[in-house]
C-alpha cells in the first residue's frame, strides 16, 4: 500500500465524541482517490461509482495524525479500481479500511469515457529531460 497523503485531525473533524467524523474521514479519502485517478486516468473528469463495505476499525482524536494509503487493483475499459486504507500515525492502528472503490473516467459527455491504461504510471516516468 502507498501512502500519499497525510491529514491533521483539528477541533473541526471531530464528532460529538471528541474522535474524527467518519463522514469527514470519507471526504477525505474520496478526494484523495479521485485526485489519484485523475492523475493515472490523465483526465480531470473522474467520478466515483463504487465503493465496498468500508469497515471502521480505530479513530483518531484531536492533533492525531492519519495517512490515506491506495493501491490499485485493476483498471477497466473506462475505470480503475481502487483500495485503500487510513492509518493513525500516532497509534499505528488501522482507522478504516475499504476493499474495493471504482472511480470512473467520463468524457465531454458526462458518460464513462475509455482511458487506454493499464497499469500504473509514476510521474516521474511520465517526465522527459
Amino acid at each position: 500500500m502507498r501512502f500519499h497523503t497525510r491529514k491533521w485531525v483539528k477541533p473541526e473533524d471531530l464528532n460529538p465524541n471528541s474522535t474524527l467524523f467518519g463522514g469527514r474521514l470519507l471526504a477525505w479519502i474520496d478526494e484523495e482517490l479521485a485526485l489519484y485517478s485523475i492523475i493515472q486516468l490523465q483526465n480531470p473528469k473522474i467520478v466515483t461509482k463504487h465503493m465496498s463495505e468500508i469497515n471502521f476499525r480505530s479513530s483518531a482524536k484531536q492533533g492525531d495524525i492519519v495517512e490515506i494509503g491506495i493501491d490499485v487493483v485493476k483498471f477497466g475499459n473506462s475505470s480503475i479500481t481502487l483500495t485503500c486504507q487510513v492509518r493513525n500515525m500516532m497509534t499505528r492502528e488501522i482507522i478504516i479500511s475499504i476493499d474495493t472503490i471504482t472511480m470512473v473516467s467520463l468524457g465531454e459527455d458526462g458518460k464513462p469515457k475509455a482511458h487506454g491504461k493499464t497499469q500504473i504510471e509514476y510521474i516521474k516516468d511520465r517526465l522527459t529531460d
